[in-house]
């Protein structure tokens, strides 16, 4: 087993990594500050060719893997995670759906846009009250005639209101099965619909200068042709996608962490405290020694996550270790760099209070923590 990246992912990493440093780095915390979406890192990183990462070139991807996709979120969450996540949220929840499941004429409409970054589209599925509980969904699709007529809401949905936001994908009960089970499925909702709203964007704890927002759906007509996928295959199909998304952040999650090193070690160097840098003192290396152990091993979980997903393997229990490790480390990390920053690291100027506050919803988002648990007892069979 070889985790030694090909030339091609390492000069893609390489890149990324300069791109975070060069660009992201100097304006992101003003974005932050003032909650406003970075439009302009997002066009250059269209222009680069990231939300094309994983997608044909046929549709105007750049015809690489998943594996790619997740080396370059990791490098821009070693600086940023707001960034990181709306490249994330994009690719797998908002274009990969169409890619897996759309019919030649959603393909052609819709990605051509998203994969070069020109747009974006939001993943609906989670409800103010059902979170965890995706089979609680309450949100209703009707077809009448040539339509679908959705009822309902959706809460924490990224990429759902921006200027750029094209569409998102909504899962709705549309019928009962024959078992007497809800029968799901996903449909395309086009941003402007008549009946579809936005709300105000969250004022959240983190990932600030990233875009959320509840959804309605008052009497919201779309054409029964926005079915997406086989009808009462939703559930199956978004069980897919969270799979495949809880590698990527994974991946995101284990850049944050790696992130809390690099401005750790960095701090270490320059703060004196007793008459010498307060990286000579062994609480401090440990610290960080550990730091980067964590890290490292969150990096292989996802490396391995994403080696079985690309070779047809199964990949379900590897992708909930990876997103629970990762995620706790990330939480870790962020929790020793900031104290290794000591009054600084509560300082909104210090990179490590933003890794800080945006390391939490790694914990919680694209399936919490326990849920992961239940995942991975689940495929030993318990």
């Amino acid at each position: 087993m070889d985790f030694r990246l090909t030339e091609e992912h390492e000069a893609l990493r390489q890149s990324v990594r300069e791109f975070a440093r060069e660009v992201v780095a100097p304006v992101i915390a003003e974005h932050y500050e003032k909650h406003t979406f970075p439009y302009e890192i997002i066009r250059q990183m269209g222009k680069m060719g990231l939300f094309g990462l994983p997608f044909p070139e046929e549709h105007g991807g750049m015809g690489g893997d998943y594996f790619a996709l997740c080396l370059a979120l990791e490098e821009l969450a070693r600086v940023d995670s707001s960034v990181a996540i709306t490249l994330e949220a994009a690719v797998s929840l908002g274009a990969m759906p169409i890619h897996r499941f759309g019919t030649a004429e959603q393909k052609a409409r819709w990605l051509p846009k998203l994969v070069s970054g020109e747009a974006l589209a939001g993943f609906g599925l989670t409800e103010p009250g059902f979170g965890s509980d995706a089979g609680g969904t309450q949100t209703r699709a009707v077809l009448d005639g040539d339509e679908w007529v959705i009822n309902g809401s959706k809460a924490f949905i990224t990429n759902s209101g921006t200027d750029i936001t094209a569409l998102v994908t909504v899962t709705a009960v549309t019928g009962t099965r024959p078992d007497g089970a809800k029968e799901l499925s996903t449909i395309i909702v086009p941003s402007g619909t008549p009946g579809f709203t936005v709300a105000p964007g969250y004022s959240k704890v983190g990932w600030t200068a990233s875009d959320t927002h509840e959804l309605t759906f008052d009497d919201c007509r779309v054409p029964a042709a926005n079915l997406l996928g086989e009808r009462g295959r939703g559930f199956a199909q978004f069980l897919r996608i969270l799979d495949e998304g809880r590698i990527a952040i994974a991946a995101l999650a284990a850049g944050l962490a790696q992130g809390c090193v690099d401005e750790s070690v960095r701090y270490a160097k320059e703060r004196h405290a007793f008459g010498q840098p307060i990286g000579n003192y062994q609480a401090i290396q440990f610290k960080i020694a550990d730091m980067e152990m964590k890290a490292h091993t969150a990096r292989l979980a996802y490396y391995d996550a994403a080696a079985r997903m690309l070779a047809g393997e199964p990949f379900k229990r590897q992708a909930a270790i990876a997103k629970l490790h990762a995620s706790t480390v990330a939480v870790d990390n962020a929790r020793e760099a900031t104290q290794i920053h000591g009054g600084y690291g509560f300082m909104n100027e210090y990179p490590v209070a933003r890794f800080w506050r945006d390391s939490k919803i790694l914990e919680i988002g694209e399936g919490t923590s326990e849920v992961q648990r239940m995942i991975i007892a689940r495929d030993l069979g318990m």
